[in-house]
């Protein structure tokens, strides 16, 4: 009996300065109830609720990566005076005019994708600005420069004259598959930047009227007004996409948020910092998605293609070979299924470089190869925009 006693005094002792040296040296490994207001509660190891491991399923690290290079851009367009605002005369018989505008200022986001100062952003966050200002996440700020727009992909590119800036890690956005995470990271309602996460829902969305070249990625991560030009990232915080617009009856986020592919983005960055303009392909045809209907008016037996309705005289398809009725299945080895296709790849064929089309003629003329030689795309007459931020 009394060899059990020595031996549970001698482990009560030792646990004893087991759990001393513990709450002295790392108190935190401890669960510990604290008293507050007359209430025991449990406080959780600090190394889980502080800065120490990261709690299962958090997106911190992706965030952390890439929110320091999405930036705040703010615009101005100064104000325009009504016509004959300075003509004493004129104030005279009809006092001073009330025409004139007022100063207007926009709100958007940018996303650093250079050490050298370049920013993409969306061309609607920045056009007709007289005075852009990009604000860091560090809090720095600096006057922009517009180094190109292009008003076909809804994108443009900035530059800032800063040092020791943060670059984010351009992603494959040709990857993405339905269902994939991804954060948004934008200047919402300018109340400062803002994560949110969501699902990819979509891929390849057009017919929107938004831009002439449509390709969004379709996201559930809450995008609002501000969000414009900000980033869309991955899990690891490599950039997916330019946030540009959300399908909204308020004006607020409804789930429905479209961004431009980061592939789209790097074609369109290249051509601006390079050549100050996007050159695209062009080949002069009038195409058509091809349905049951049509395919029995011009006698063809595919179910597969885009249909050319029109062909403009003397241009490249016309100068190739390519007749009204032709249906194209492939361009460049890349199979078309409708007119948003064709013109995605004919635009990113390089002018005057002969790539192959894959041509079926119609009544019963039989799958043929035609080699044409694009031209440069012609400017369009712009449009009234349809945003739907």
């Amino acid at each position: 009996m009394k060899h059990l006693w020595l031996l549970f005094s001698q482990t009560v002792t030792v646990l004893l300065a087991a759990y001393f040296v513990v709450m002295t040296l790392k108190p935190d490994w401890v669960p510990r109830a604290a008293q507050r207001g007359g209430v025991a509660v449990l406080e959780a190891p600090a190394t889980v609720a502080g800065t120490g491991v990261m709690p299962q399923g958090s997106f911190r690290q992706a965030a952390q990566r890439s929110s320091a290079a999405v930036v705040s851009i703010n615009t101005s367009k100064r104000a325009r005076l009504a016509p004959h605002s300075a003509d004493p005369w004129f104030k005279f018989f009809f006092g001073d005019p009330q025409g004139q505008d007022q100063e207007q200022i926009g709100l958007g986001s940018g996303v650093i994708v250079s050490a050298s100062g370049y920013i993409l952003t969306n061309n609607h966050v920045v056009e007709n600005a007289d005075e852009i200002e990009v604000t860091l996440n560090d809090g720095r700020s600096s006057p922009a420069k517009v180094i190109g727009t292009d008003p076909d992909s809804d994108l443009a590119v900035l530059k800032i004259a800063l040092g020791r800036l943060p670059v984010i890690a351009l992603g494959n956005s040709d990857s993405l598959q339905v269902g994939d995470q991804v954060l948004a990271i934008g200047n919402p309602f300018g109340v400062g930047q803002t994560v949110t996460s969501g699902i990819v829902s979509a891929l390849g969305r057009n017919h929107l009227g938004i831009n002439t070249f449509e390709n969004f990625i379709q996201t559930d991560a809450a995008i609002n007004p501000g969000n414009s030009g900000g980033a869309l990232v991955d899990t690891n915080g490599n950039l997916l996409g330019i946030n540009t617009a959300i399908y909204s009856r308020s004006g607020g986020s409804l789930g429905i948020g479209f961004a431009i592919p980061v592939s789209t983005a790097k074609l369109v960055l290249e051509g601006l910092v390079k050549d100050g303009q996007v050159t695209r392909g062009w080949i002069g045809v009038e195409p058509a998605d091809l349905t049951p209907e049509l395919a029995r008016t011009f006698g063809v037996a595919v179910q597969q293609g885009v249909i050319i309705t029109g062909v403009l005289q003397n241009g490249p398809a016309d100068q190739a070979g390519i007749r009204p009725g032709d249906v194209v299945t492939a361009v460049a080895g890349r199979p078309v299924t409708g007119v948003t296709e064709l013109l995605s790849h004919v635009a990113a064929l390089k002018p005057g470089q002969a790539a192959m089309f894959e041509v079926l003629r119609a009544e019963g003329g039989g799958a043929t190869r035609l080699s044409v030689t694009p031209g440069v795309r012609p400017k369009p007459q712009r449009q009234p925009r349809q945003q739907i931020r």
